[in-house]
């Protein structure tokens, strides 16, 4: 490419997309958007804040000339979401951040079978749901409503990451981990053909998923998903 050069700085938190160095010089085409040049820099625009050319802030659809002095600035926390109700859609690798997000009372969204990139986006468009996901080409789809990256493939640094970012109201024991219907409460003897009977015997409090019918109790594994909770709640505040 022959075109005019500019000089780009990246924020320190895009650091994972341009790792080699956050000050570059890139030759553009005279003609490409200056989201376009970011995003062929390897940086999703969902993780840009803003862009500053020479001093003053300037839209994506900027066209670069040459000699422009570039800042790409990493988006402000917590970021809002204007336009809808805050709720997630997270791709098929996601699955624990899913039900994490779920245990807390949040509107998350989960396709636990890969169904494309197209339709993950045209369905965060068609639910106005941000989409979550580590995967930077669906991030660069044109037709999603919202997105982010997760950062960190461990579950609980992006459960932290993701509360921190849009710290969303959390409602926890609310919503059906398995499907993110809302839970009611429920007798014993509209959930029995679920139990055994050990925990028919053990146990006296139940919810139930209005969706899926699932039912829940304060189990076996009830004090790791307390903790979960709580560690959430101490990080976003308990309002």
């Amino acid at each position: 490419m022959n075109g005019p050069e500019i000089h780009v700085e990246f924020a320190p938190g895009l650091a994972v997309f341009v790792p080699r160095d956050p000050h570059q010089r890139l030759v553009t085409d005279g003609m490409s958007t200056l989201g376009h040049v970011v995003e062929s820099a390897g940086v999703p625009l969902t993780e840009v804040g803003a862009l500053w050319v020479n001093g003053h802030e300037v839209p994506t659809s900027y066209v670069p000339a040459g000699g422009d002095r570039v800042e790409v600035r990493a988006v402000e926390r917590p970021q809002q979401v204007p336009g809808a109700p805050l709720r997630f859609l997270l791709d098929v690798h996601l699955g624990t951040l899913a039900r994490r997000l779920r245990l807390l009372g949040v509107d998350t969204a989960y396709e636990s079978t890969d169904i494309g990139d197209p339709a993950l986006a045209a369905l965060s468009a068609a639910e106005q749901r941000v989409m979550l996901s580590r995967d930077r080409g669906l991030l660069r789809r044109r037709e999603l409503w919202s997105g982010a990256y997760v950062y960190s493939t461990r579950p609980e640094e992006q459960l932290h990451d993701v509360l921190e970012r849009f710290r969303p109201e959390l409602r926890p024991w609310t919503r059906c981990t398995a499907c993110n219907g809302l839970l009611r409460q429920a007798t014993k003897d509209e959930v029995a053909d679920q139990l055994e009977h050990g925990t028919q015997r053990t146990y006296d409090v139940f919810a139930q998923c209005r969706e899926c019918g699932r039912a829940y109790w304060k189990g076996a594994h009830h004090e790791q998903l307390e903790a979960i909770v709580e560690r959430a709640l101490d990080r976003v505040g308990r309002g």
